[in-house]
């Protein structure tokens, strides 16, 4: 991919003076009263804005926020909590913009604004012509810096981009490119893939994609207990899909005949009930009962998978081995996560659970990138071209076909 960053953009001064549209991804969540209650988001999304006001530029800037009704404003819809907040963080004042659409508010440079929700505007999700049309006639520039939303061909997304003056990628967008570009398309070897999750069905396209890429792919959770049926282990009344055990083998023998490997659990820690407060008992992966639940995988695997990850060049990591949020079934995690962080190969992380598990064991620092979308990266490891990726490529390659 060809894509023009923003920070290039500013370089060549050609955002002084000029109105420049961001799309960011400022859907945080809110408490009861209407308060953030978390602002990773939020601060996530000051560089971009630095960089334009730094730049001499007008700066406007758009989310979406929960799943409004279009055209159907209701007052939890609004970013009003995120206009103080952003307000606070750039130490300026953020004037709030209720039907934007159509223009008609005032706008100069060195001035934010935050354009009410976009997702309340008829056409956003079906990525409407008439109203991509109606935005990039709003600005000079458009910069989309929300990787949480590059899956979704939406106005805001892809519309605008189409038909803006000129449409790039902001800093933390074009960071999720580098990343992505580092770890896949270019990965130091070897190329380590942990996918993990309740069933393979919904990764079963990921799993096919990595075998084709990766020299050792390490599953868990609910896929790992498929794999485990699939190399004819028992795993009791664990949580599984037998009816794709086939598709599960096909992995496996895909990846063997290429001399990689999809290591399978040689102990597990089980339990009779799935709580917090169950008994963990560790046994071999081969003398699972009946009535026993896999709830993480066992220490010996934990420590063969850990040496593994700390050997590797380039570490993709979706999903946590085991119910880490319960203390007892949390050491295969942790024991993964710590060989990732120890790791001296490029490692990039992406996924809720992920996040989660990296945040409760304060690894972020150690980690080589965090993505920050949760759809879109799933469908990176799937193979598929965003389409955020696709238009802003097609439109800096058509302005480098006409600069030549």
């Amino acid at each position: 991919m060809h894509i023009l960053s923003f920070e290039q953009v500013c370089q060549r001064g050609q955002a002084r003076g000029k109105r420049v549209f961001i799309r960011a991804d400022l859907n945080v969540p809110l408490d009861d009263q209407g308060r953030i209650t978390e602002d990773t988001r939020v601060r996530a999304s000051v560089p971009a804005v630095r960089m334009a006001l730094d730049a001499g530029a007008a700066v406007m800037l758009t989310s979406h926020l929960g799943r409004p009704t279009e055209g159907a404003f209701k007052p939890s819809d609004s970013l009003a909590p995120v206009a103080q907040r952003l307000g606070d963080l750039l130490g300026r004042p953020v004037r709030l913009v209720a039907d934007w659409v159509d223009g008609g508010f005032e706008l100069h440079p060195g001035e934010v604004v935050l354009l009410e929700n976009c997702r309340l505007n008829k056409g956003e999700k079906k990525n409407d012509p008439e109203l991509s049309r109606k935005m990039a006639a709003l600005c000079d520039i458009y910069v989309n810096d929300a990787f949480g939303t590059a899956h979704r061909a939406e106005a805001t997304t892809y519309g605008i981009a189409q038909y803006a003056p000129v449409a790039c990628a902001g800093p933390l967008l074009a960071a999720e490119i580098d990343a992505i570009h580092r770890a896949l398309a270019q990965p130091a070897r070897p190329l380590v893939a942990i996918v993990a999750g309740s069933k393979v069905s919904t990764k079963l396209s990921i799993l096919q994609s990595l075998s084709d890429k990766v020299d050792g792919l390490i599953v868990g959770g609910g896929i790992a207990n498929t794999f485990m049926l699939a190399a004819g282990l028992p795993i009791g009344k664990s949580l599984a899909e037998p009816d794709l055990v086939g598709d599960a083998l096909r992995v496996i023998e895909k990846m063997k005949a290429r001399g990689a490997e999809v290591p399978i659990p040689e102990d597990v820690v089980v339990a009779r009930e799935f709580s917090a407060s169950a008994e963990a008992v560790v046994k071999p992966a081969s003398e699972v009962a009946a009535d026993e639940l896999i709830l993480d995988i066992g220490p010996r695997t934990a420590a063969r998978l850990g040496a593994r990850l700390k050997a590797a060049g380039t570490i993709v990591w979706n999903g946590p081995v085991g119910v880490f949020e319960f203390e007892a079934f949390s050491h295969g995690t942790e024991t993964l996560a710590r060989a990732i962080a120890d790791s001296q190969g490029f490692s990039i992380a992406g996924g809720g659970d992920t996040l989660a598990a990296i945040a409760k064991y304060g690894l972020a620092e150690r980690i080589g990138y965090i993505s920050t979308g949760g759809g879109a990266f799933l469908e990176v490891l799937e193979g598929k071209t965003l389409p955020a990726f696709e238009i802003l490529d097609k439109r800096s390659r058509e302005a480098a076909g006409a600069a030549a």
